[in-house]
């Protein structure tokens, strides 16, 4: 009679699941479409970098990130019913829906400085002054530093008061 058992053997490996390697598929075709796109835009002009180059660095960056989170997902799979809050995603989407909707109205910086208010004072709950440092940074400091620093146009309001002060 051998001393071994049936209750030394290794257990099942798990496996990611099938939503997880859906999600992770997607953003990496995602991020190899905006890599292709952006070649045709170009990369690299005689004046510096070409319009391609940002989203060619962003679809790398997506990419590369996809992989990662494979090699992750392969390593030690997300536990079993660990979910997304589906109100924040809802939120998340119907806010950049709005936004998109609002940017030439608007203009970038007060339909940014709105959207990243909501998302950090609202959804977030921040205080008041990390809101509206992080928001104004990410508004009108965006839009100085792609504007005089990059070169890159970001839309202005289409409203004549709200273009007269410069938003």
């Amino acid at each position: 009679m051998t001393m071994k058992s049936t209750l030394t053997q290794a257990p099942a490996r798990a496996r990611p699941a099938r939503s997880v390697l859906t999600g992770i598929g997607a953003f990496g075709a995602l991020g190899v479409y905006v890599l292709i796109s952006s070649v045709d835009l170009g990369l690299w002009t005689s004046l510096g970098p070409g319009p391609g180059l940002f989203p060619f660095a962003m679809g790398a960056v997506l990419a590369a990130m996809s992989v990662v989170w494979l090699l992750q997902e392969l390593k030690k799979p997300s536990a079993a019913g660990e979910g997304a809050d589906r109100g924040l995603v809802i939120a998340v989407v119907v806010s950049l829906l709005v936004l998109a909707a609002v940017l030439d109205l608007l203009g970038f910086q007060l339909s940014m400085f709105l959207f990243l208010m909501y998302h950090l004072k609202i959804r977030g709950g921040r205080s008041w002054l990390s809101s509206l440092l992080i928001g104004l940074a990410g508004s009108v400091g965006a839009f100085y530093a792609f504007n005089y620093g990059l070169n890159v146009a970001l839309p202005v309001s289409a409203i004549p008061a709200l273009n007269l002060i410069g938003l």
